[in-house]
């Protein structure tokens, strides 16, 4: 996993404090989203009750403030996206929307929720289209389910007068006299229309390359899919310098399919990406667990986190294991399930990994090699 803007590393740093953690699925659309503020306002109640009893009212008011003005704010529901997280410790209050849902959950711990959050961040299934003709740049992210547009950040052009102003290529003209002074003039071009609209569009590509690669592919680190009329794809992979754009393309300009049928074309490219990497990370495990570099045991896990030996963790989505973590001594402390400010202990177990510069891997139910939940390799 690569931590990027979506999963900003302040994330795992230690607060003093309560940590509060709220996530919520959302919609889109009326009348659906009308029950999304309904059920932020029962999920701050779960938070309000935890928070009851691990500080005074004095202390409760300051984290609790920007959840209600959060929910009595009326433009905001009225622009979701399919899932919602919203972080709050002493003096920080984040709010992250989601391309697709997220699990329902309010806790109070001494740390951040954030294996939902992780598994957003690196999941396999991510990836970036970008739109190119000879004159226009459209950019969208999506994964198997759903396609958004993005607004493209500042200093990516989005025609090519912007990449270029005026400054069209002039065709070279040379002035000859033959047969003698007398005689007029011959006026020879030395490039055609054609050359020169292949001169511009070749500036035009790199321009667009160089600051896609800036402003979006270096932040997001997704792969890249081109999405261009099929002469334009070798001509782009030629001047591209951008290590994320995927040799395989659609071939279509995206004003050319509905939203939903480029995602579809796109997919056809990732589906057999993620399969294969969802494969080799399972196989990695097996490997080193055949060969004793790699547990599921849980104790076991935990002891060799403080250690640094954890090189990749595999952890079980939508699973919950309650209890506190010991992260000095990797001891682990069993807890009630029912209560919401005690900890999940395969959350604590990945942002401790991550913290030794670990990689964190969230696998679904039924990709998951073993039955404990988690799935380590250790680095010696």
């Amino acid at each position: 996993m690569r931590l990027n803007a979506e999963y900003p590393l302040d994330l795992l740093e230690p607060r003093s404090g309560p940590c509060l953690s709220l996530y919520q699925p959302t919609h889109r659309w009326h009348p659906d989203n009308q029950q999304d503020p309904i059920r932020f306002r029962n999920l701050l109640k779960v938070l309000e009750a935890s928070l009851a009893g691990r500080c005074p009212q004095g202390d409760r008011e300051p984290l609790l403030a920007p959840f209600r003005n959060l929910a009595d704010d009326v433009h905001f529901w009225t622009r979701s996206l399919d899932g919602m997280a919203v972080f709050a410790a002493q003096g920080e209050f984040q709010v992250r929307r989601f391309q697709r849902p997220v699990p329902e959950l309010a806790t109070v711990a001494d740390s951040f929720h954030l294996k939902p959050l992780l598994r957003i961040a690196q999941s396999a299934d991510r990836y970036q289209i970008l739109g190119m003709s000879r004159e226009e740049v459209r950019l969208f992210e999506g994964n198997r389910d759903v396609l958004d547009e993005l607004p493209l950040a500042a200093g990516v052009p989005r025609t090519i007068t912007e990449a270029l102003g005026d400054e069209l290529t002039a065709p070279h003209v040379t002035v000859a006299s033959y047969n003698g002074a007398g005689d007029p003039a011959m006026h020879h071009g030395q490039g055609s229309r054609k050359d020169e609209l292949d001169v511009d569009r070749e500036r035009f590509f790199r321009v667009v390359d160089r600051s896609v690669l800036d402003r979006h592919s270096r932040v997001s680190q997704l792969p890249l899919l081109l999405a261009a009329l099929p002469e334009h794809h070798a001509d782009f992979a030629r001047v591209s310098h951008n290590p994320f754009l995927l040799p395989d393309g659609i071939d279509v300009f995206p004003d050319a399919v509905p939203l939903d049928a480029l995602r579809e074309r796109a997919w056809q490219v990732m589906g057999p990406r993620y399969e294969t990497r969802l494969r080799d990370l399972i196989d990695r495990f097996e490997t080193a667990r055949a060969h004793g570099r790699g547990s599921e045991d849980l104790d076991v896990v935990a002891a060799a986190i403080p250690l640094g030996r954890i090189g990749a963790l595999l952890v079980q989505a939508d699973r919950r294991i309650p209890g506190r973590l010991d992260s000095a001594t990797g001891r682990i402390e069993h807890a009630d399930g029912h209560q919401p400010d005690v900890d999940d202990l395969l959350d604590d177990l990945g942002e401790q990994v991550l913290a030794r510069k670990g990689e964190v891997i969230v696998v679904p139910a039924a990709e998951m090699p073993t039955r404990t939940g988690l799935a380590a390799t250790f680095r010696f």
